[in-house]
């Protein structure tokens, strides 16, 4: 980077040598309000251009030959600011899973300050064996960060030296006590896995949202790990999703901890999936129960200073099984095809007041709560005097907090041929049922469009080509012809007729 100094700096606010002297005291006092500027200026410049240049955000990926018992990490860091927000680590084949450390530093260097902030995620392989780790990215503080891989190679577990310090307790040799094998006993978890909805009944079409959770209680004391959640999550959905419904996913990539009450008791919820499903017909939606299995770690009954303390176990944790009731709608021409929801209308128009054979946008939006997917344009009846083309369509879903909603709009373009005045409530209504008030609904417009000018239907049909035949009218003979010209020609044919009858007969008497 090119340094500035006060010669660089005085060289650009030079000012011309022949000045009048009146005018001298403020020419030397511009002169020195912008010789400031600039260099306040290049000075945050600079300083601004050091910072930049001092954040950075790496990976470190730690050793890749290790042993079966040994830990593989890959290690986030930043430097010179803190660490805000970052992506999930990676999941590699072959490994689970098994906690993240974080660590902090900071130096003072003749006056000059840096610090740097890490997370280490850990991962423990389940075989031994090659293990290649694929090239990945990960966003650190907004910025997209890239890591080549590598191969892991995993070899058989370290054994445990005769006198190595962590496999006895050194205390327990000083006060006369005899080694032996240290025993593990279970602790008791505050925790279960359940299914939820938000209803217990629903109608034909109207959505039930359902999740995945496990909740551990503030009171919890047993050390647990999920276990593999990403296989065990697809074998899950597979059981409890209805066939007969369709689905919105709520799209749960990273699993987060939520402070909840349940019979003020607080709890920590792990929302591990939720989904709104909107049954397509009157069949019970049935979940069936499923299991969550997780790591759990039994500790060690006499805990030492130097022993290993803890063993690794495994717990299931099962839902209980659900069923949804689904209700049919009441009695309606429409049941069948109507969407069901708390909606609203939202609606627009180019203009109101427009001449014949001018064309108009209207847009017709519902809005609200419900499967935006399947709402249908209204239906348009037929009229003569205006014309409504087929619409243009666009749609919005918001899946958040337990609800679906969104909206779709449908956006028309017309052209009236008569003059008068038209009621858009007479064209667009749409039909749905509210399931809040257990009745059916209209959304209807109230928009009035004022149209003026001559009739546009005869103008309609002069504009039309009617084809070459009308257009050859003028120009041919108005003189009248029999249509029986071809008398002669039947004639001709008859008597052929007759005399291949009469040789075929003088050949017949002749035998």
């Amino acid at each position: 980077m090119h340094s500035f100094n006060t010669l660089t700096a005085t060289r650009i606010l030079n000012f011309p040598q022949r000045v009048p002297r009146e005018k001298a005291g403020q020419v030397v006092t511009l002169l020195m309000i912008k010789r400031k500027t600039a260099f306040l200026f290049i000075s945050l410049l600079i300083i601004f251009w050091n910072i930049s240049k001092a954040q950075e955000a790496s990976i470190k990926l730690g050793k890749n030959n290790i042993a079966s018992n040994e830990m593989f990490t890959i290690t986030i860091t930043v430097k010179n600011q803190g660490l805000k927000k970052y992506s999930p680590f990676p999941d590699i084949p072959g490994f689970i899973k098994r906690g993240t450390s974080s660590s902090q530093t900071t130096n003072i260097i003749s006056g000059k300050i840096t610090s740097s902030q890490s997370i280490t995620q850990n991962y423990l392989p389940e075989r031994e064996g090659t293990l290649p780790l694929k090239p990945f990215t990960m966003v650190i503080n907004e910025k997209k960060v890239t890591s080549n891989g590598t191969i892991i190679k995993v070899g058989p577990p370290k054994q445990q030296k005769q006198h190595d310090p962590f496999a006895f307790d050194p205390f327990g040799r000083f006060f006369g006590k005899k080694s032996q094998p240290e025993e593990f006993i279970n602790v008791k978890e505050d925790a279960f896995f359940a299914l939820t909805t938000n209803k217990d009944e629903v109608y034909v079409g109207e959505g039930v949202t359902t999740s995945l959770a496990l909740y551990v209680s503030a009171r919890n004391r047993a050390e647990m790990h999920f276990y593999e959640l990403g296989k065990q999550l697809t074998d899950m959905i597979k059981k409890i999703k209805p066939e007969n419904c369709w689905e919105e996913n709520f799209g749960i990539e990273q699993v987060q901890p939520e402070p909840v009450k349940i019979n003020n008791k607080p709890y920590t919820r792990y929302r591990i999936y939720e989904s709104a499903f909107f049954p397509l017909n009157t069949e019970p939606l049935q979940f069936p129960s499923v299991g969550l299995k997780m790591i759990k770690y039994k500790v060690a009954k006499n805990p030492s200073f130097f022993g290993n303390n803890k063993k690794q176990d495994f717990k299931t944790f099962w839902t209980k099984p659900k069923i949804i009731n689904v209700k049919e709608l009441p009695p309606h021409p429409l049941k069948d095809i109507v969407s069901v929801g708390i909606y609203r209308l939202e609606e627009e128009t180019g203009a109101k007041e427009i001449n014949t054979g001018e064309s108009f946008t209207y847009n017709f939006k519902v809005v609200g709560e419900g499967n935006i997917s399947a709402v249908n344009n209204p239906e348009i009846p037929k009229d003569i005097r205006i014309e409504f083309y087929p619409p243009n369509i666009r749609q919005s879903i918001r899946r958040s907090y337990g609800r679906v909603v969104g909206e779709k709009l449908f956006s028309y373009y017309a052209i009236p041929k008569e003059p008068g005045e038209y009621n858009l409530g007479n064209y667009f209504s749409w039909i749905y049922f509210n399931p809040w008030k257990e009745q059916y609904d209209t959304l209807r417009s109230d928009i009035k469009i004022n149209v003026t000018g001559e009739s546009f239907k005869n103008t309609y049909i002069s504009s039309n080509d009617l084809g070459s035949f009308y257009n050859n009218i003028p120009f041919e003979d108005n003189t009248l012809i029999s249509l029986n010209s071809n008398g002669y020609i039947n004639l001709i044919v008859n008597v052929l007729i007759l005399l291949m009858v009469v040789v075929t007969a003088i050949f017949m008497f002749k035998k």
